[in-house]
């Protein structure tokens, strides 16, 4: 008795399940589609953060996919977006609160993909300072990077804590948040991340006591996320697609092993700490950053419901001004099974629930 029917049959069978689940035709074909060329600007300079993108470059990903993908790191972080809705890069990486500020402003900025899918921004402080709760923030001086929204975060954080923000000092430190830390300048940090500099404290023996902020009142948002213009989603659909698809098997491989991660970091730029960014990826992936906290959702997954909640923080903050719909913020639609058929959206055309954030920024 032949078996050809039967295996006739499952394959057609899972054929069918795949294209239920929104696969596009170019994520079953075994052959390799044409070369598409992308520009990728990184948010800053390589670090732990970026493992997945890098493993996918080193291990061929990109090229099977069909990708030729330029690596750029900014000059400047702060021209990020405005190097993308120029016209100037294809895709780059940036912040949650930065997609909403650029959007209110007109910006032409939408979200395909979280690469950090939780706050790294931390309070972080040492011994010395005595300051075990938010409410010992009192009488003493924080240093912030000088953003806007970092300087909103240290109020909601002191306000749930019941301290007058008159009774705490801050100071713009720049980037420079260990430095003035260990320094003494300051006696607590508001803008540097858990999984790099509250680590490379801990690594140093400095015992620091450091507290994500979504766990001071702070609403939970993604804080690296991929982005595009809307022109390039349409002119470059499918290169697009197949750059997400690569994205998300180089982070499922960091998550398998995290040591791929670093190799392929640390190959590509010599002069970072290994060990350092071994530990960063390594802790990075323990607390489950680089996947969403639903399992059953895709990489790179972006919650219209976070946004929405985090987008109404801008504005009882004082960041934005009145409601946009979330359609052009975000698009789950380019997520691997999250095609046509699949519950994301391409041309951004809808959202999870009927939801809004804020549009226009305060002031000039």
């Amino acid at each position: 008795m032949t078996r050809r029917p039967l295996l006739l049959t499952c394959a057609l069978l899972a054929a069918l399940l795949l294209t239920a689940c929104g696969e596009k035709p170019e994520d079953l074909s075994d052959e390799r589609p044409p070369t598409t060329r992308l520009s990728v600007l990184l948010d800053y300079l390589p670090n732990a953060n970026h493992a997945g993108i890098y493993q996918a470059r080193e291990s061929g990903g990109f090229a099977k996919a069909g990708l030729d993908v330029d690596l750029r790191t900014p000059s400047d972080p702060a021209t990020v977006l405005n190097q993308l809705t120029a016209g100037k890069v294809d895709l780059a990486i940036t912040y949650e609160p930065e997609v909403l500020l650029a959007q209110a402003a007109g910006k032409d900025v939408t979200a395909v993909a979280a690469i950090v899918t939780k706050p790294l921004t931390s309070l972080i402080s040492l011994p010395k300072a005595k300051i075990s709760k938010p409410a010992d923030l009192r009488g003493k001086t924080v240093g912030t990077a000088g953003i806007p929204y970092q300087t909103a975060y240290l109020r909601t954080i002191l306000r749930e804590a019941g301290v007058d923000p008159s009774d705490v000092k801050q100071v713009n430190v720049g980037f420079n948040l260990n430095r003035a830390l260990v320094s003494g300048r300051v006696d607590a940090t508001l803008g540097a991340y858990w999984n790099y500099e509250g680590l490379e404290l801990e690594r140093a023996d400095r015992k620091p006591v450091v507290v994500p902020v979504d766990e001071l009142g702070v609403p939970r948002y993604d804080e690296l996320v991929l982005v595009a213009r809307s022109r390039t989603l349409a002119e470059k659909e499918s290169g697009v697609r197949r750059f997400v698809r690569a994205l998300a098997n180089g982070y499922e491989a960091v998550r398998r092993d995290p040591a791929v991660g670093t190799e392929a970091l640390v190959k590509a730029n010599p002069d970072l700490d290994r060990g350092l960014q071994g530990a960063a990826i390594r802790r990075t992936v323990r607390e489950g950053a680089f996947f969403p906290a639903e399992p059953r959702r895709p990489w790179g997954w972006l919650s219209t419901d976070d946004w929405a909640d985090y987008g109404q923080w801008m504005v009882d903050n004082a960041l934005l001004t009145r409601p946009i719909p979330l359609d052009n913020v975000v698009t789950t639609d380019f997520l691997p099974g999250e095609g046509a058929g699949g519950e994301g959206r391409k041309s951004p055309s809808g959202a999870e629930r009927p939801s809004q954030v804020p549009e226009g920024v305060r002031g000039p």
